[in-house]
């Protein structure tokens, strides 16, 4: 019996089915919604905080489970406030676990918890922090900021392909793999929501992760065999963990989540012609394998205006965009309707984040919701997410009225 086969068994009103049928371009009860997910759909500790206080909620705890953005894990009792109908794979529970975390102190000085594992040490020079690893800080957050980003990339200095023979891309151990084996299986056998399982494995970020981003984006423009060896070195070991990753969850999660930053504000970091040489084989490889191998579906999260690449990206097996940006330049959310919307689920594009919901009113902010809902739902094929995460400026009562309208929202109103 396939894991969609097995799922289907559950009553057809679950969150689990709810996504399912979305992901099948079928009718849904009611709007699919989805709160935290994977990193990239859910909200800062600081906008969490708040929100929590404004729902009169004092239980449980806020968790960092994304230092670099300052990201929150979204507890049961708020995905059940506000309908959420997917869960990531990572998801603790509310359980204690208190060798696994550690207490924090958030730039509002709101006191939370991070991994045990991470190290966190003041920042003399900056009156910030920075996060150590094997003896070298990796990310710096000043004082004055919100959020931590990547320093000393690892193969900065890398000049030949003799220097490439060890790509450090971590393969999962069997104490990793036993744990996102019993995690999954104890979310789909204990819980109604669909499952989004954050493999991760970018071949853009990740090699300006390792190389800095300066330094990648002036490889892809000389080419050559070290930029070749490069790539495929990533692709390989992410193959590698891939295959381990789908043996341990694969017959439990509904969703496999990568994550390319392809886009910026107004056009994809390269040209069409530069991805199809360079990325474009990775990520072929890499979203086929999910299909070849398990039931589940490939959900892509790419920042910025990707519209160009889009054809590309259903070629190699994406079955599902996020966060789709409409404030990018040529992402308007009718046109990608209209001309992707028979091929794609869209995940996201349910709310500007960047321009309205830190900045109107609870009542434009439903109108603002209502009018994406009329250009995303009809034909299905739509899980309602805001813009990337909420931020930490935004209102609580702005987060209340964006996900309520998504939850109210009648969808029989546009025939």
């Amino acid at each position: 019996m396939t894991s969609d086969q097995r799922i289907r068994t559950h009553s057809s009103n679950t969150s689990r089915e709810r996504i399912l049928k979305a992901l099948r371009h079928e009718p849904t009860d009611r709007v699919p919604i989805d709160l935290g997910g994977m990193a990239s759909t859910g909200i800062m500790a600081i906008a969490y905080n708040k929100l929590k206080k404004h729902l009169g909620i004092e239980s449980g705890q806020i968790r960092i489970i994304d230092i670099g953005q300052q990201l929150a894990e979204v507890e049961l009792d708020i995905l059940e406030r506000f309908g959420a109908d997917v869960i990531p794979l990572t998801h603790s529970l509310g359980e204690a676990q208190p060798d696994k975390w550690k207490s924090w102190t958030l730039p509002n000085g709101v006191d939370c918890w991070v991994s045990a594992s991470l190290d966190l040490r003041p920042d003399e020079e900056s009156g910030g922090w920075k996060v150590w690893e094997k003896g070298i800080p990796v990310r710096r957050m000043s004082a004055d900021s919100l959020y931590f980003t990547r320093i000393n990339p690892p193969l900065r200095e890398a000049k030949r392909p003799a220097d490439l023979k060890e790509i450090p891309i971590p393969i999962f151990n069997d104490e990793q793999l036993k744990a996102l084996a019993d995690r999954a299986k104890t979310l789909y056998e204990n819980t109604n929501y669909a499952i989004m399982a954050g493999f991760g494995g970018s071949v853009l970020e990740m090699g300006q992760k390792l190389r800095g981003w300066e330094r990648f984006m002036e490889d892809l423009a000389e080419g050559g065999s070290f930029t070749e060896d490069l790539i495929q070195g990533m692709v390989d070991k992410h193959l590698q963990n891939l295959a381990l990753y789908l043996e341990a969850v694969g017959d439990q999660v509904q969703i496999i989540q990568f994550g390319d930053d392809l886009g910026t504000q107004d056009r994809p970091q390269m040209s069409r012609r530069m991805y199809q040489k360079f990325i474009k084989p990775g990520h072929m490889a890499l979203y086929q394998f999910v299909h070849q191998h398990s039931q589940c579906r490939v959900f892509l999260h790419s920042c910025g205006s990707i519209t160009p690449l889009i054809p590309d990206l259903i070629e190699c097996g994406v079955d599902i965009l996020n966060p789709v940006q409409t404030s990018a330049n040529n992402m308007a959310p009718e046109k990608l309707k209209a001309k992707f919307g028979d091929q794609l689920v869209f995940w996201g594009g349910g709310c500007d984040t960047q321009s309205v919901l830190s900045n109107v009113s609870p009542d434009k902010i439903r109108d603002h919701v209502t009018e994406r809902l009329k250009t995303f739902t009809p034909g299905s094929g739509f899980v309602f997410n805001q813009v990337h995460n909420i931020q930490a400026n935004v209102p609580p009562e702005n987060i209340v009225a964006m996900l309520d309208t998504a939850r109210e929202f009648d969808l029989h109103s546009i025939g």
